[in-house]
Protein backbone atom coordinates (compact mmCIF):
# COMPACT_ATOMS: atom_id res chain seq x y z
CA UNK A 1 0.00 0.00 0.00
CA UNK A 2 2.94 2.49 0.76
CA UNK A 3 4.60 1.59 -2.28
CA UNK A 4 1.30 2.40 -4.44
CA UNK A 5 0.54 5.42 -2.05
CA UNK A 6 4.41 6.80 -3.32
CA UNK A 7 3.63 5.83 -6.87
CA UNK A 8 0.10 8.02 -6.81
CA UNK A 9 2.19 10.72 -4.90
CA UNK A 10 4.94 10.38 -7.74
CA UNK A 11 2.35 10.34 -10.46
CA UNK A 12 0.55 13.12 -9.00
CA UNK A 13 3.42 15.61 -9.08
CA UNK A 14 4.29 15.02 -12.21
CA UNK A 15 1.18 15.95 -13.33
CA UNK A 16 1.14 18.92 -11.68
CA UNK A 17 4.44 19.44 -13.47
CA UNK A 18 2.65 19.00 -16.84
CA UNK A 19 0.26 21.41 -15.56
CA UNK A 20 2.28 23.78 -15.50
CA UNK A 21 4.37 23.25 -18.73
CA UNK A 22 0.82 23.10 -20.46
CA UNK A 23 0.25 26.89 -18.69
CA UNK A 24 3.25 28.15 -19.61
CA UNK A 25 3.37 26.92 -23.14
CA UNK A 26 -0.82 28.61 -23.25
CA UNK A 27 0.46 31.88 -21.92
CA UNK A 28 3.51 31.75 -24.64
CA UNK A 29 0.55 32.10 -27.03
CA UNK A 30 -1.42 34.28 -26.24
CA UNK A 31 1.53 37.11 -25.74
CA UNK A 32 2.13 38.53 -28.88
CA UNK A 33 5.48 39.09 -28.12
CA UNK A 34 6.86 35.78 -27.81
CA UNK A 35 8.78 33.43 -30.89
CA UNK A 36 6.01 30.90 -30.45
CA UNK A 37 3.38 33.43 -30.98
CA UNK A 38 5.17 35.51 -33.64
CA UNK A 39 5.81 32.12 -35.57
CA UNK A 40 1.89 30.89 -35.11
CA UNK A 41 0.86 33.79 -36.13
CA UNK A 42 2.68 34.38 -39.20
CA UNK A 43 1.68 30.76 -40.07
CA UNK A 44 -1.47 31.65 -39.39
CA UNK A 45 -1.10 34.26 -41.79
CA UNK A 46 0.42 32.41 -44.38
CA UNK A 47 -2.31 29.97 -44.57
CA UNK A 48 -4.79 32.25 -45.17
CA UNK A 49 -3.09 34.03 -47.59
CA UNK A 50 -2.53 30.02 -49.87
CA UNK A 51 -5.96 29.79 -49.18
CA UNK A 52 -7.10 33.41 -50.55
CA UNK A 53 -4.99 32.19 -53.66
CA UNK A 54 -5.98 28.63 -53.91
CA UNK A 55 -9.50 30.28 -54.22
CA UNK A 56 -8.53 32.54 -56.76
CA UNK A 57 -6.32 29.69 -58.94
CA UNK A 58 -9.19 27.63 -58.63
CA UNK A 59 -11.81 30.26 -60.06
CA UNK A 60 -9.40 30.81 -63.04
CA UNK A 61 -9.44 26.97 -63.29
CA UNK A 62 -13.00 27.28 -63.50
CA UNK A 63 -13.06 29.85 -66.01
CA UNK A 64 -10.21 28.45 -68.01
CA UNK A 65 -12.13 25.03 -68.25
CA UNK A 66 -15.04 27.21 -69.82
CA UNK A 67 -13.37 28.95 -72.41
CA UNK A 68 -11.37 25.71 -73.67
CA UNK A 69 -15.16 23.78 -73.45
CA UNK A 70 -16.21 26.66 -75.74
CA UNK A 71 -13.20 26.04 -78.46
CA UNK A 72 -13.88 22.57 -78.47
CA UNK A 73 -17.19 23.55 -79.48
CA UNK A 74 -16.02 25.97 -82.36
CA UNK A 75 -13.75 23.01 -83.45
CA UNK A 76 -16.13 20.65 -83.69
CA UNK A 77 -18.32 23.42 -86.05
CA UNK A 78 -15.33 24.01 -87.90
CA UNK A 79 -14.67 20.92 -88.57
CA UNK A 80 -18.03 19.81 -90.02
CA UNK A 81 -18.35 22.94 -91.52
CA UNK A 82 -14.96 22.47 -93.23
CA UNK A 83 -15.85 19.10 -94.44
CA UNK A 84 -19.16 19.98 -95.99
CA UNK A 85 -17.12 22.87 -97.93
CA UNK A 86 -14.66 20.17 -99.00
CA UNK A 87 -17.95 18.31 -100.45
CA UNK A 88 -19.12 20.99 -101.92
CA UNK A 89 -15.49 21.77 -103.59
CA UNK A 90 -15.64 18.27 -104.86
CA UNK A 91 -18.71 18.35 -106.32
CA UNK A 92 -18.00 21.64 -108.23
CA UNK A 93 -15.18 20.18 -109.47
Amino acid sequence: VAALQDEKNSLMSEIQIMNDRLEQLDDSFDDPNTVVAKKYFSAQLQLEQLQEENFRLEAAKDDYRVHCEDLEKQLIELQHRNNELTSLAEESR
